[in-house]
């Protein structure tokens, strides 16, 4: 087992997963404006850090993963942020693509910048404590869309960025997510989902990449959210584990999802139903940011100091995840 491997595993087994909170500043400010709270660094900070000292931290999260201005603040308990996260038993990570610009020569799509100084950056965020790293890939589904520029341009990316990572002794998350944004049903998001995956596994073969020693972070198989081809739940755990046995090679430990515009409930509900049905062999957990932070946000904003209800809503959101990531999630307990 190498050390990248046993990494992965410690973020991601035993029925932890990931806290996505790694919002860049433009998307937080609107997240607190949207609940009527003004985005400062501290307040972010705060918010943040009432989370990263919550109980569910040492039970439920394996990992949280950070933004710049984040990992470099100091919590109110006079340690870093991630000597606090890591007190709790998770580990730190850290974002590290600088977003999604317009592709050049489709500038429809998106390809995600900041290759250019990352060795240097991962260097000085190792040093500060990251021992995982994230880049997101974004993928627009239409009749169009996405073209194979867009497809091989950002598995190349997420391959280099992967490389570099596992060169400075950190897990890379690869995160290739197909936008739910569209009317398209949830059988071309397949067909689509799966041409994105394998084609960024033969873009990490061919960067040497040591796939025992990533975390593959997808969105799970849904119909556009303007399609008016629903799908149930069960078909919707069954299409991902399709998707996830025919496109991913069996060295990779793990696959964290993202809720990608799913409710909370919506995204704990379909994990659940993937691990009750899942015999891939590979872990399947989250990786969620609205989908755990949602209903806690709601609460804090009523009284930004109200730190123990904010952490109540959180702990049982965090716990609800991980009771769906052993396949042991249910109605009744969501609401007890």
């Amino acid at each position: 087992m190498t050390e990248l491997n046993k990494i992965a595993l410690k973020i991601i087994s035993n029925g932890k997963g990931i806290l996505a909170a790694d919002e860049s500043n433009g998307t937080m400010t609107k997240r607190l404006e949207a609940v009527k709270v003004n985005s400062t660094p501290e307040n972010r900070l705060l918010f943040r850090e009432t989370l990263f000292s919550s109980e569910s931290m040492k039970e439920c999260i394996g990992g949280v993963i950070l933004y710049d201005e984040t990992i470099q603040q100091n919590s109110s308990l006079k340690k870093s942020i991630p000597e606090l996260i890591s007190s709790s038993g998770a580990l730190p990570g850290i974002k590290v693509d600088t977003g999604a610009k317009e592709l050049a020569n489709s500038p429809q799509e998106k390809i995600t910048e900041g290759l250019d100084g990352l060795r240097e950056r991962l260097k000085k965020y190792y040093k500060i404590g990251a021992r995982f790293t994230k880049w997101r890939g974004v993928y627009i589904i239409n009749q169009k869309y996405p073209s194979r520029l867009a497809i091989h341009s950002n598995a190349h990316a997420l391959a280099r960025y992967s490389a570099l990572a596992q060169e400075n002794g950190m897990v890379p998350i690869v995160e290739p997510e197909v936008l739910m944004d569209g009317n398209h049903s949830a059988d071309i998001c397949l067909s689509i989902t799966s041409e994105v995956i394998k084609k960024c596994f033969d873009e990490l073969i061919l960067h040497k990449v040591d796939l025992s020693g990533i975390i593959l972070k997808p969105n799970m198989i849904l119909a556009g959210n303007k399609s008016k081809d629903n799908i149930t739940n069960e078909e919707v755990a069954q299409k991902t584990l399709e998707c996830l046995k025919n496109s991913v090679p069996s060295e990779v430990p793990g696959i964290a999802f993202l809720s990608g515009g799913q409710s909370e409930i919506e995204a704990t509900e379909n994990l659940n139903l993937i691990n009750k049905q899942n015999e891939t062999g590979f872990i399947m957990t989250y990786s969620y940011g609205r989908a755990l932070q949602q209903s806690a946000l709601k609460i804090w904003a009523k009284n930004i100091n109200n730190k123990e209800e904010t952490q109540i809503a959180f702990n049982h959101r965090a716990k609800m995840c991980t009771l769906a990531a052993q396949g042991k999630w249910s109605n009744n307990l969501e609401n007890n």
